[in-house]
């Protein structure tokens, strides 16, 4: 699934293509997508420049003056800059088309992302209004998450996942944190110290911002249409390392199931 990185990424390779173009039409030929496109979509969007393409957690928000086009990739969905004659695949579900010949188009094999067109601020829309601060926002940090953490019973691991708590910090991001950090996934989150977690939040940032530089050099071109997404390979520590020899120690690295999400880490680097 893309992560808060892989989203940044996209956001940066669209962006260029379309901020400032006017919309000419928009094709759906499949609606049937986690929710359903809406129907207002096709009608709304065709007229209005492009104003801004921004990224809250994982949804990449595509701005006009009437309101937003609100897109999550789920867990195989993707954004390509085509020529507008370039005809669709099969799983080629929408063509947003600019005057300017090009088209925006999302593909998604299995159909778990979304597209939905709120008239609104897009903060006040159901799926943002509740989101926590961005990782890599100024609103963000260790004395934010001690603060938010008192009186928590769960593992840190669950806390910082929550995205009430802080969007984006998805599993693989918060196993190689966790690592870095020197914190145990399992730890009660309210039982870790202030210093901990103004240890962990930094390596929070630093861990996302590495991936998104890594991100802009080796994702595939956003104005190819051949390939997969190309969401970018890194060189990672413990996440799909279980049974490896841990980087610091040298022993091998555990693999446990939290919140039915794997979860590698190190049974003597991370206390």
């Amino acid at each position: 699934m893309p992560e808060l990185p892989e989203v940044e990424t996209t956001r940066r390779g669209i962006s260029p293509h379309i901020e400032k173009q006017r919309v000419q039409q928009v094709v759906v030929r499949q609606a049937a997508l986690r929710w359903p496109v809406s129907g207002e979509l096709v009608t709304a969007l065709p007229g209005l420049e492009i104003s801004k393409v921004e990224r809250r957690g994982k949804y990449l928000l595509i701005g006009t003056a009437a309101g937003h086009l609100i897109i999550h990739l789920g867990m195989s969905g993707s954004l390509r800059i085509l020529e507008g004659q370039m005809p669709p695949g099969k799983h080629d579900h929408v063509d947003i088309q600019f005057e300017h010949g090009r088209l925006l188009r999302y593909t998604d094999p299995r159909r778990f992302g979304c597209l939905l067109w709120h008239p609104l601020g897009a903060d006040l829309h159901p799926l943002l209004s509740k989101l926590g601060p961005e990782p890599l926002g100024p609103d963000f940090d260790g004395d934010y998450l001690f603060a938010s953490s008192r009186g928590r019973r769960s593992g840190v691991k669950t806390f910082i996942m929550d995205s009430q708590v802080v969007v984006g910090v998805g599993n693989i991001y918060a196993n190689e944190a966790l690592f870095i950090a020197g914190i145990h996934p399992r730890r009660a989150a309210g039982r870790i110290s202030r210093d901990r977690y103004r240890r962990l939040a930094k390596t929070i940032r630093e861990v996302l911002q590495r991936a998104i530089e890594v991100g802009g050099t080796t994702l595939r071109d956003f104005t190819n249409e051949s390939g997969d997404p190309g969401y970018f390979k890194q060189s990672l520590k413990v996440y799909g390392r279980a049974g490896m020899a841990c980087e610091l120690c040298g022993r091998p690295l555990k693999e446990i199931r939290l919140g039915q999400r794997s979860t590698v880490y190190c049974t003597s680097c991370q206390t």
